[in-house]
């Protein structure tokens, strides 16, 4: 019994209808094995319940896991997972595989994130990380596996699926210096809704600034990273400066890419995006892309109808691709 102890005995349960109780919650997963506690979350902001539920014996709560996930109450499938009961000393998890969950909808909490990862194995931890003044997602948070498979395996299987209103991006995460210094560039300091990074910049800049890839870069790379985020009319790498240029076929486009792919992991390192400075050789490559061309038709109207019809004179008719 004292080599149970260090096994996990404790389980979170979420998606739980308002009308759940803890003494029907107890009823439910005794049925697997005894039960020690079990402790409900009411959530103030008006999100669902979620609850913790704690066993005896580490192979009681291991079955329950496998039986109850899923299992419908009240109406509503529920998601177990293995936890860590609140008010316990935080885990280690310094030693464990963290993997970066990016592009969040505003309305997915952790609770949510921990359950669409819990298929893939056992997770040490989860958070959605939040902004400390309102409260509300910043977009983007982690998950911890135990097992390097698992987060390999998550992050191959997860990323582009659709988690809420968004599909989400996976990569391994990797620990950003603290204390970051300022610097101009806002949306690299802080993460900006997709609205926010749309109006930075005016509707005719369509290209992206990427950096901080000290080493890996390459136009294969830059490509792979942001083709999900819409059709790519240009790619300019410097490897030996470590960050590149990405030049979208829109606005929206671009923006959807800085949003994502800002703070994300690449080739191990932490990269910068945000919007690329309008230069006149940018705008000059955009001309090239639609070049403005006028054609002038002259026509002599008494060749075709009879002289009876129009006096002898040239009308001319200028057709221009220019908006």
């Amino acid at each position: 019994m004292m080599m149970d102890e260090d096994q996990p005995r404790t389980l979170y349960v979420g998606n739980l209808s308002r009308d759940v109780t803890e003494a029907l919650i107890l009823q439910v997963f005794s049925q697997i094995g005894p039960c020690k506690s079990c402790k409900m979350i009411f959530d103030t902001a008006g999100n669902d319940p979620y609850c913790f539920v704690e066993f005896y014996e580490n192979r009681h709560a291991a079955a329950a896991l496998a039986a109850m996930n899923g299992r419908k109450i009240l109406g509503k499938d529920m998601k177990v997972n293995w936890a860590s009961m609140p008010g316990s000393q935080k885990k280690d998890t310094s030693n464990h595989f963290h993997v970066f969950v990016g592009d969040l909808s505003p309305e997915i909490s952790t609770d949510d994130v921990r359950a669409a990862f819990a298929p893939f194995g056992k997770i040490s931890d989860a958070r959605v990380v939040k902004d400390l003044a309102t409260g509300k997602s910043k977009g983007y948070g982690f998950i911890s596996f135990i097992n390097k498979w698992d987060a390999e395996n998550a992050i191959q299987q997860m990323n582009g699926q659709w988690l809420g209103g968004r599909q989400i991006r996976t990569n391994w995460a990797t620990r950003k210096p603290s204390a970051p210094k300022p610097n101009n560039e806002a949306a690299s300091s802080k993460h900006l809704s997709y609205e926010e990074v749309l109006n930075q910049s005016s509707p005719s800049n369509c290209t992206v600034y990427c950096g901080g890839i000290a080493s890996g870069l390459s136009d294969q790379l830059m490509r792979q990273t942001f083709s999900p985020f819409g059709q790519i009319m240009e790619i300019r790498v410097f490897p030996e400066k470590g960050y590149s240029f990405v030049r979208f076929d829109s606005h929206e486009g671009a923006a959807h890419a800085i949003v994502s792919v800002n703070g994300t992991c690449i080739e191990g390192h932490i990269v910068k995006c945000y919007w690329g400075k309008e230069t006149a050789d940018m705008r000059s490559m955009q001309q090239m892309q639609m070049p403005q061309v006028t054609l002038h038709l002259f026509l002599d109207l008494s060749e075709i109808f009879p002289l009876h019809y129009f006096k002898r004179e040239s009308y001319c008719f200028s057709f221009s691709t220019a908006e």
